[in-house]
C-alpha cells in the first residue's frame, strides 16, 4: 500500500487561547455558580500547558462540503489519478452530517466519483487509521487497487454536540469533563492509496473497552445501549463529554506499549505522526521513546482535529519538506473508546 497523495484544508477563522477563555466567561457567567474566574484562570493554564496556542473554525460561508472537496481534488491532482480510478472511497471521523446512508456516498456525490465502492468508518480519533488498516485487506485480497479516505471534522459548528453546551460551565468541577472541547479545530483532510509499489505497512492495535465511559457524544436512548455509568452524559444528550485529564493518564502506559509492539525499525524514521490532542504530552511520549526529535506536531497550530490529524499531519509535513519519497514515518494515536495505534510505513 502506498499513499499516492495527501491533502488537508484548513477553515480561515483563527481562534486564540483567548478567543476560547473569553467564549466560555460568556456563556457560563449566567449559570456558573462559584468564582469563574478561578475557573477561567484553570481553563487557560491547562490551554498553555497543552501546547495549545490556536486553532481554525470555519467561518459562516465555509461549508464543510467545500472543504473536503478542496481537500479531496487537491490530493487528485497531486496523485495523477482520475475520479474513475478510485474504486473505494471511506468516509472517516467523528464530523458528519448523516446518520443514513455513509457520508462517503454524499462526499463521492460532491466530487463526481461515480462508481466507487463506498462505505463510513467510525471509530473516533482512530477513524483514519482504522480505514488504513482495512484498505490495506482489501488490497492484499485483490478487491481493489485505489482508495480515498476523506473527513470533515468540523465539530465547533453552532448548535452542534460542542458548540456552544459545553462552553457552559455550571462549576468549576465541570472543567474536569468539558475541558477537552476547548482544544478542538476544524479541518477537511483526503488520502490515496494505492496498491502500486511500496514496502509493506506495519501496524499494532490495542483496545480498552473499560474506558468506554470516559469520551461520548450520547444520542437519545444510550442508556439502552450501554452500561450504566456516572460519567456518560455529564453535559447531556447530543453533547460531548470527556475526561481528558483521565484519557491522558491511561494513554502514557497503553500508548507507550502499544508503540513497543509494533514490528518496525523505528529507529530508521524520519517522522512521528500523533493524534493532536496534546502537544505536551505527544512530546514526553516520543522523548521517552527516543523519538523526540523525530515527532512532528500541528496541534499547536490546528488543535485539535480528531480523525483528520495524522493526514493533517502528513500533508504538512510534506509541504515543508520535511517527508520525502523513501522516508520512513510512524503514527502513533490515541482515541476514545479506548484504542490505541501505532504503525510505520515508507512514503
Amino acid at each position: 500500500m502506498r499513499i499516492a497523495a495527501v491533502s488537508t484544508a484548513l477553515p480561515s477563522r483563527r481562534v486564540t487561547n483567548d478567543d476560547v477563555v473569553d467564549l466560555v466567561r460568556e456563556h457560563s457567567e449566567p449559570h456558573f455558580e462559584g468564582d469563574l474566574d478561578e475557573a477561567l484562570r484553570r481553563v487557560n493554564f491547562w490551554l498553555s500547558y497543552s501546547g495549545s496556542e490556536e486553532r481554525r473554525w470555519a467561518t459562516e460561508e465555509e461549508r464543510p462540503l467545500d472543504l473536503l472537496v478542496r481537500a479531496a481534488e487537491r490530493a487528485l491532482d497531486d496523485s495523477g489519478l482520475a475520479r474513475e480510478s478510485i474504486d473505494v472511497v471511506i468516509y472517516t471521523g467523528i464530523g458528519r452530517g448523516f446518520l443514513e446512508p455513509g457520508g462517503a456516498y454524499h462526499a463521492a456525490a460532491a466530487l463526481g466519483i461515480k462508481r466507487a465502492q463506498c462505505f463510513d468508518v467510525l471509530d473516533a480519533c482512530m477513524s483514519w487509521t482504522r480505514a488504513l488498516q482495512i484498505v490495506e485487506g482489501l488490497f492484499a485480497s485483490g478487491a481493489c487497487r485505489t482508495a480515498m479516505l476523506v473527513n470533515a471534522e468540523f465539530n465547533m459548528r453552532p448548535g452542534g454536540a460542542v458548540y456552544p453546551g459545553v462552553f457552559t460551565l455550571g462549576d468549576i468541577d465541570a472543567i474536569t469533563w468539558s475541558f477537552p472541547a476547548y482544544t478542538l479545530g476544524e479541518a477537511a483532510s483526503a488520502t490515496i492509496l494505492t496498491a502500486e509499489g511500496s514496502e509493506p505497512w506495519s501496524f499494532a492495535f490495542s483496545s480498552r473497552p473499560d474506558l468506554a465511559e470516559l469520551c461520548n457524544i450520547p444520542m437519545p436512548g444510550y442508556a439502552d445501549f450501554s452500561l450504566p455509568s456516572e460519567k456518560v452524559a455529564r453535559n447531556g444528550v447530543n453533547r460531548f463529554t470527556s475526561f481528558g485529564f483521565e484519557l491522558h493518564e491511561a494513554a502514557r502506559v497503553e500508548a507507550m506499549e502499544v508503540l513497543k509492539q509494533l514490528d518496525a525499525p523505528k529507529e530508521e524514521a524520519t517522522a512521528v505522526f500523533t493524534h493532536a490532542s496534546s502537544k505536551r504530552f505527544w512530546q514526553e511520549m516520543a522523548d521517552g521513546a527516543g523519538l523526540g526529535e523525530q515527532i512532528f506536531h500541528v496541534f499547536h497550530h490546528t488543535g485539535n482535529i480528531v480523525s483528520a490529524s495524522v493526514p493533517t499531519g502528513i500533508a504538512t509535513a510534506v509541504a515543508e519538506g520535511r517527508l520525502n519519497r523513501g522516508d520512513r514515518a510512524i503514527g502513533w494515536v490515541g482515541s476514545a473508546g479506548m484504542s490505541f495505534s501505532a504503525f510505520s510505513f515508507v512514503y
